[in-house]
């Protein structure tokens, strides 16, 4: 039995013979022609037939997983006719006097190296796309099959990385999982995948890829990305189970989709999910959240080797608000410090960092970065249904502060006539005893609180959270941290605004019919988790 690791991207389990897909390197060889013209003629050619293949491509995919997904390949046919892709096929045959196979050949290194060398993670993708494109039209130069994928039953591919054509032009009838050695969890082939609803491990590496074989035993955890070849009998009961769970929730899944989460007395709860990157969207569309009730903006920031600037946290917001169409989408704003620390913003070390700057005290402290973040959410605003929460709340002051900023962000967006909407809910953290304790006189200064859990009973009970030797003292039951919750749902409700819970005290199916008495409106875990909950909270009678 031999254990490597990946990247889950979809999370499913898999167990099944591999099929190990080792292409063959077409290498293309440089010949000198005499007729430039009938190269380029040729390349036209193959063009034509290439936009005819992605044609039916992009019909199957607008039939699997929609148009958003299917959209990649509208792109790839726009790069096929691109002006300078063109150009430099053209450029190179009549330059060097040499074939349309290695003109492309050519044309893709170098594009698909100037995308790679981008500062954009959006734009270094498009590397993988350049090479998808040229290969396809090298193969219909070449009269070559451009898709090497078929199975006869049931397998789990095994490849060095998989186009996002390829993965949509798969039999799914015969696949069970596939397993990439490179890829990130970004790329159209991860999205793709996740939307399919195929287990997928991406990035598990060339050793892997040496070690498993035609035919060989295989289990594939989308969950954890743990891959196991050749596991023996207690390790395959194991996964077995996990199937049978994950089984369980797609049952779930279909009793439940698109019907409203309402207790047996007639109580509508809103279940909404956590995220932490654009890259969980799909979790949360797949296990029909409601919405999403804490998206963590420092993903930005931790993914990045310099602070993200407008536009690029424009494009992630636009990004989750669009795919989230008319769901509500609620947005953290800045949580940097503490567990969480990023180099390129020159914070120094701190004896107790969970008591220091942190969360909104730095960016209030630092009011370029909190407007800047403000400016790109207030833009994306106009793309769907956009909440604005803050974390670590102490005080009115601080509260006053952040509206404040808010209408100078919008101003500033007014006088240079950039759209934003006005109908922005305002939110903020209840993660402090501070908080708590004046939560009668914050909730008339928002629109909703939202309880994050995590902190609040660490603060409470003075234990680190990142501590292990206390966790036997970290009670979350504590009948402290309860009350804390039910004093600012009372308030909350008393003065006009809803309230939720984001911490991982949500997804506690034990606490939610206490959670429900509270007058809690709105619990959001992560995406796993959403169709237990919705289960539990449907049958739960508040009137008993």
């Amino acid at each position: 039995m031999q254990r490597f690791s990946g990247k889950g991207v979809y999370g499913a389990v898999a167990v099944g013979a591999a099929k190990v897909l080792r292409r063959q390197q077409t290498s293309v060889n440089r010949i000198h022609i005499d007729d430039p013209e009938r190269e380029l003629q040729r390349v036209k050619t193959a063009k034509e037939k290439a936009t005819a293949q992605l044609i039916e491509i992009y019909k199957k995919a607008l039939e699997e997983v929609g148009e958003d997904h299917a959209q990649i390949f509208e792109i790839h046919m726009m790069m096929l006719d691109d002006e300078d892709y063109t150009e430099s096929i053209e450029n190179i045959i009549k330059t060097q006097l040499v074939n349309a196979e290695y003109a492309v050949s050519v044309t893709s290194d170098e594009f698909s190296k100037m995308f790679r060398s981008m500062d954009d993670a959006y734009m270094q993708e498009r590397s993988a796309d350049v090479r998808d494109i040229s290969n396809r039209l090298i193969a219909c130069l070449s009269g070559a099959d451009s898709n090497s994928l078929h199975a006869d039953e049931k397998v789990i591919i095994c490849a060095d990385d998989l186009s996002p054509s390829e993965t949509v032009t798969l039999d799914k009838s015969k696949v069970l999982a596939f397993v990439t050695a490179f890829g990130s969890s970004n790329s159209h082939t991860a999205i793709l995948a996740r939307s399919l609803n195929i287990p997928a491990v991406i990035n598990a590496g060339e050793e892997f890829l040496n070690a498993v074989k035609e035919g060989d035993r295989l289990i594939v955890d989308g969950h954890t990305g743990e891959l196991i070849i050749d596991p023996d009998e207690q390790t395959s009961d194991h996964y077995l189970e996990i199937q049978k769970r994950d089984e369980h929730r797609k049952a779930l899944l279909g009793q439940l989709k698109g019907k409203p989460d309402i207790t047996k007395d007639g109580r509508e709860i809103k279940v909404y999910a956590n995220i932490g990157g654009t890259d969980e969207i799909d979790a949360v569309l797949a296990n029909d959240a409601g919405g999403i009730g804490l998206f963590r903006s420092e993903f930005l920031y931790l993914a990045n080797d310099t602070s993200p600037t407008e536009e690029q946290q424009l494009a992630a917001y636009k990004k989750v608000l669009e795919r989230m169409k008319d769901k509500k989408v609620i947005i953290r704003t800045l949580d940097i410090g503490a567990d969480k620390q990023v180099d390129h913003l020159g914070l120094e070390k701190e004896d107790n960092p969970a008591l220091g700057l942190r969360a909104i005290r730095l960016c209030l402290k630092r009011p370029e970065i909190f407007i800047t973040q403000l400016r790109a959410l207030y833009r994306a605003s106009v793309y769907g249904k956009l909440g604005i929460m803050f974390p670590m709340i102490t005080s009115v002051s601080e509260v006053e502060k952040c509206l404040a900023a808010c209408e100078q962000a919008k101003k500033e967006l007014k006088a240079e006539g950039i759209a934003y909407s006005e109908d922005v809910e305002l939110g903020i953290m209840i993660e402090t005893p501070a908080a708590a304790m004046i939560s009668d006189r914050l909730a008339p200064m928002v629109d909703f609180f939202s309880v994050g859990t995590n902190d609040l009973t660490q603060y409470t009970l003075a234990c680190d959270r990142q501590n292990a030797k206390l966790e036997e003292f970290v009670d979350t039951h504590h009948e402290a941290v309860l009350r804390l919750i039910e004093m600012s749902a009372q308030n909350a409700h008393k003065h006009g605004a809803w309230i939720g819970i984001c911490g991982e005290l949500a997804a506690d199916t034990t606490l939610t019919e206490k959670f429900l008495a509270m007058g809690i409106d709105e619990l959001s875990v992560s995406a796993p988790f959403v169709l237990v909950l919705r289960d539990t909270i449907r049958k739960t009678d508040l009137s008993t």
